[in-house]
């Protein structure tokens, strides 16, 4: 998910929200990521990708790069639209239902937000993958992948049948107290609990082959100074590329407090002009 600066909107109107729309769909032909779920709200929006090729970073820089010139051309604007680097959380989708929760999640939040009242279908809401979901096949964008969520609901064909059952479902599920299935989502970077595992091992790759090519030896992450350009550098790449907090890597690379670590961070950004 990403914000708006200081929280202010990214969509004055349909045509913004449209645009937003279409510019995810150039971004999914050229990186062949498979959308699941995604909502736009006035200031933010959501979504749930699987990305086949290790293309996430760069493909969301250039499609929020994109969208930020179209928005700020048609506008008559200059400067940051989003508030910094996308947040971001890892879903184990094998089955554990965790993809499902955050599916609902996702379509739900309308309603939680009061965008759409009680007594009006979810549906009604344009302006997320839901209505799309109760379309037939060949009148949803092609990157739309809607096979994981139906079978998570339980629902074995993408019939007409089966997205009756499944609109049935969700809104008996707006219905019903969030109870903790949600509080993970809102407040944790991993759904899944082997994900914490292997995020931590995709940094610690990261962290080798990086000291393999500056020939550093592990003791010297230790030695070398907090604020050595070579660690501001690793550390930046471990935020761009993993899930890893600030204050992990803080630790692991030997660079001081969290607050220290993002002051260094923030400090290159604007030598390198991000």
């Amino acid at each position: 998910m990403n914000r708006g600066d200081r929280r202010e909107l990214i969509f004055m109107d349909d045509a913004d929200r449209q645009r937003f729309i279409d510019t995810l769909g150039e971004a999914c032909a050229k990186t062949g990521w498979q959308v699941h779920a995604y909502v736009l709200m006035p200031n933010h929006f959501h979504w749930v990708v699987e990305t086949p090729q290790p293309n996430l970073v760069a493909g969301i820089k250039g499609w929020l790069g994109t969208y930020t010139s179209r928005f700020n051309r048609r506008h008559k604007l200059f400067g940051h639209l989003f508030s910094g680097r996308y947040k971001s959380l890892i879903v184990d989708g094998s089955g554990s239902g965790y993809l499902k929760s955050l599916g609902d999640y996702v379509h739900l939040n309308p309603a939680r937000a009061k965008l759409v009242v009680a007594d009006v279908l979810l549906k009604s809401f344009a302006w997320s993958s839901w209505p799309a979901y109760l379309l037939a096949r060949s009148k949803r964008p092609a990157w739309l992948r809607v096979d994981r969520l139906l079978g998570a609901w339980g629902i074995p064909e993408d019939s007409p049948e089966g997205r009756q059952r499944l609109e049935q479902a969700l809104e008996e599920r707006r219905g019903a107290e969030e109870g903790e299935e949600f509080k993970p989502i809102r407040r944790g970077w991993c759904l899944g609990e082997e994900l914490a595992e292997t995020a931590e091992a995709l940094a610690e790759l990261i962290i080798a082959e990086e000291l393999k090519r500056g020939r550093w030896q592990e003791a010297e992450l230790k030695i070398r100074p907090k604020g050595d350009p070579v660690k501001v550098a690793l550390a930046a790449r471990l935020r761009a590329e993993t899930t890893m907090t600030v204050g992990w890597i803080a630790e692991r690379l030997a660079m001081g407090t969290r607050g220290y670590l993002n002051h260094l961070l923030y400090r290159r950004r604007k030598l390198c002009g991000e």
